[in-house]
């Protein structure tokens, strides 16, 4: 608590973390709110998977390249024009009720999403001391998994009341205020983009990344198929309310699961780290295969989670471990790129197959994306050997610093 404390007396922490956070909240709740919207507009759960799955695939078709963006021109004025243009497309979404005008806002609000999070890592560097990075980047992650939480309460809870419009226009609302807070901060107009180091090679050519995007591909279209197939079952069931319970669960057990994996990464090699964890965590999706939408649910929801947010402390440190020299944001982008194109096509994928086959056998296609994955690194663990050794300080820190979600 001291250490916290101490970090908070530095100057410019508090108008990090608070200038962010209602546009961390915005993405939290965005796909939720672009669901709900499209579902109560045409009765349609397949029209509403549709929705959210262009909206995911604008978003990581051009993750890389906004990313790349930040770092030729620095965020201000990236960030002043993408900021009041994506939340104008959500209020616009939010009047629409012609399917082909809903598709297209959705799928436009994806290509111009503020890469917030991509801008707010590299400013803890200039902010805090090198002592207080560790602390400072953990209570950043902390903040981010909280408006992950909050999101989705937010958006299922208002798209239920008596005024289904609040969440797209709160959605708008939040990104305009915390996006627009992040772009004056002083921080934040004087960072400077770091150079590529002068032996930089295409990504593309990297073996380890090209494993890392196979198994991606297979994580990525199953957790879309995932994200549509909760509330799916919720609303085809009569429970819709349930889906932010279930989605809090597993946002709750996900900060602890980060948390207890944190004690663990100094025992052992980040890559046999995240081995034996993505076993485990294959294992654990199947609770929420067999279940229905009830406590059971919110339970297996939780430990669904808690491995999950595990698993995302060793991946980022292996991914530390691996990448080339000089590209730290690139290597996400591009590998977000890739795995947000298959959540799209999952997402659409899970809302036909919820509403036209089962939920129940959506969930189990969730499971056996995960199982896939872990056989498709277990096989290729070779290409990952400069990952199984522990890990140092420094990447302990760079890994600690990139545990966050990738929408942007």
């Amino acid at each position: 608590m001291k250490r916290y404390l101490e970090l908070f007396r530095i100057p410019n922490v508090w108008v990090l973390l608070i200038a962010c956070f209602p546009a961390r909240i915005a993405y939290g709740m965005v796909g939720l709110s672009i669901f709900f919207k499209a579902e109560q507009a045409t009765g349609s759960i397949s029209f509403a998977g549709l929705a959210i799955g262009l909206n995911a695939a604008a978003g990581s078709f051009t993750a890389g390249i906004r990313g790349s963006i930040m770092d030729k021109y620095g965020q201000t004025w990236p960030l002043r024009v993408m900021v009041p243009g994506y939340a104008t497309m959500a209020f616009a979404l939010n009047a629409m009720h012609s399917r082909p005008l809903m598709l297209t806002l959705a799928f436009a609000m994806g290509l111009s999403a503020p890469p917030i999070n991509l801008s707010v890592r590299p400013l803890w560097k200039i902010v805090v001391p090198e002592e207080f990075l560790r602390t400072a980047y953990a209570m950043d992650t902390a903040v981010m998994s909280t408006a992950g939480v909050l999101g989705p309460i937010f958006a299922t809870t208002f798209a239920l009341s008596s005024h289904p419009s609040l969440p797209l226009n709160l959605c708008g609302g939040l990104m305009l205020l915390g996006g627009g807070s992040l772009a004056i901060t002083k921080v934040s107009r004087s960072w400077i983009p770091e150079k590529k180091s002068a032996d930089h090679q295409p990504l593309w050519r990297h073996k380890p990344l090209q494993l890392l995007m196979i198994e991606g591909c297979f994580i990525g279209f199953g957790w879309g198929v995932f994200d549509v197939a909760i509330p799916a079952f919720t609303t085809i069931e009569k429970v819709p309310y349930l889906t932010a319970w279930i989605f809090t669960a597993m946002g709750i057990s996900n900060i602890v699961g980060g948390l207890l994996a944190g004690l663990v990464s100094k025992r052992t090699s980040s890559l046999r780290a995240m081995r034996r964890t993505y076993g485990v965590w294959a294992f654990a999706s199947i609770p929420m295969a067999i279940s229905h939408p009830s406590w059971t649910m919110v339970v297996a929801g939780a430990l669904l989670g808690l491995f999950g947010g595990a698993i995302q402390v060793f991946y980022w440190e292996v991914m530390e471990a691996i990448r080339p020299k000089g590209s730290p944001t690139a290597m996400m982008g591009w590998l977000w790129t890739v795995e947000g194109t298959l959540m799209s096509i999952g997402s659409a994928a899970g809302g036909v197959i919820s509403e036209h086959i089962s939920p129940t056998l959506a969930l189990w296609i969730t499971t056996a994306c995960i199982g896939i994955g872990y056989v498709i690194l277990t096989m290729g663990n070779s290409r990952l050997a400069a990952a199984d050794r522990i890990p140092t300080t420094e990447e302990d820190l760079e890994a600690m610093k990139d545990n966050s979600p990738t929408t942007s």
